[in-house]
């Protein structure tokens, strides 16, 4: 069993900053890409940003230069730094990460349960 724990949302005014964090545990023998999706109300989830194992990531145009992921292997954890928000970035964030449980599986999609995250004066 494994399970997906994000943490770091809430509610920030515009041009502020938040630390969304994610945290693997359970049956996990390798982990490979991680990432961020979030969805807004009413609208399809979307990509925000990807990282695989060797660090190379992946963005949103519309976060380009204001979000930075990042991960720490060490801890089966992946962030996301978000910086100058905006009211459009209201959403509920979840992260996924793909997971092998052991030598002889094949890499498994996992999700989190999601977090909130408002831009609001």
């Amino acid at each position: 069993q494994v399970q997906l724990v994000e943490s770091g949302g809430g509610l920030v005014q515009p041009g502020g900053s938040l630390r969304l964090s994610c945290v693997a545990s359970g049956s996990i023998f390798s982990i490979g890409a991680m990432g961020w999706y979030r969805q807004a109300p009413g609208k399809q989830r979307e990509l925000v940003a990807t990282i695989t194992r060797a660090d190379i990531t992946n963005y949103a145009d519309s976060v380009k230069g204001r979000f930075t992921i990042s991960r720490d292997n060490a801890k089966n954890t992946v962030y996301l730094q978000m910086n100058s928000l905006k009211p459009e970035d209201t959403a509920v964030y979840y992260c996924n990460a793909d997971i092998r449980s052991d030598l002889f599986r094949g890499f498994v999609r996992y999700w989190g349960q999601g977090t909130q995250v408002t831009v609001s004066s």
